[in-house]
């Protein structure tokens, strides 16, 4: 079972988040367990203050060294993977979500205010951002991290979800649709209605191929074409489909009448 605690100044912040969907579920399913930690209770300040003007002057406040860090170690164990989400680290995707669900724990710290004392990026394991623009706090980043970490978990959805989810393979995830057929004008594609599954993998290789390199060119740079893949790209570029689909199409027809 995987662990996350999040070390917040705003625990009231995640009632909400775990008592709803998949991750109340994961919970219940016992595949994950979450520990939400109030760092002001760790502040040695008899007004239990975490934050000081910063030095040098400046906007804002900084959030303290000490209250930081005690709490930290006072919840850290040897199987923690510590991360701070900050605007300093490496972009979060689907491979680093991947790679912190086959840890054993990890802790999420929650910056606020103007920010922390940087001295602070010294104790945890490595720095991440969810984004190149600014929030109030981390709590919403710990809790995308939170969530894309824990629908990894065996149990907490199935798994063939996962396989063919965006991003997975590196590609989006192709179009789906739901009955009726025809809504406003606007219809299912036939082949889902052939019944022939490996037409319709094929149709939905292509078209993930066709929304990534429309909305996510960025994505089709890296990804690495197979000889199938290829395939499909010539039949986007010449407006054909493959002859498995033709054929599933023409014995098909039934299905719309």
């Amino acid at each position: 079972m995987l662990t996350i605690k999040i070390l917040t100044l705003f625990p009231e912040f995640f009632d909400s988040f775990l008592s709803n969907s998949i991750i109340k579920r994961a919970i219940a399913k016992k595949a994950v367990a979450f520990q939400i930690i109030n760092i002001r209770d760790y502040s040695l300040d008899k007004n239990h203050r975490i934050d000081d003007r910063p030095v040098g002057g400046g906007a804002g406040l900084i959030m303290r060294m000490q209250p930081l860090v005690s709490c930290l170690k006072a919840n850290v164990s040897s199987a923690s993977h510590t991360i701070l989400l900050s605007p300093l680290g490496e972009k979060y995707d689907q491979e680093k979500a991947i790679n912190l669900s086959k840890e054993q724990e990890i802790i999420l710290i929650c910056g606020h205010y103007e920010g922390i004392d940087s001295r602070f990026n010294e104790y945890v394991d490595e720095l991440v951002s969810i984004g190149d623009y600014i929030l109030t706090g981390g709590e919403i980043g710990a809790m995308i991290i939170s969530d894309s970490v824990t629908r990894l978990l065996k149990g907490a959805i199935s798994q063939a979800s996962i396989e063919e989810e965006s991003f997975t393979n590196g590609l989006l995830e192709y179009p789906q649709y739901t009955l009726p057929y025809d809504y406003e004008g606007y219809l299912i594609p036939e082949i889902l209605f052939s019944g022939n599954h490996k037409a319709i993998s094929i149709y939905r290789q292509r078209e993930s191929l066709r929304l990534t390199q429309k909305y996510r060119p960025d994505l089709m740079k890296k990804y690495h074409l197979s000889k199938d893949d290829k395939k499909r790209l010539a039949e986007l570029q010449d407006g054909n489909i493959s002859k498995e689909e033709k054929e599933a199409l023409i014995k098909g027809k039934k299905y719309l009448k």
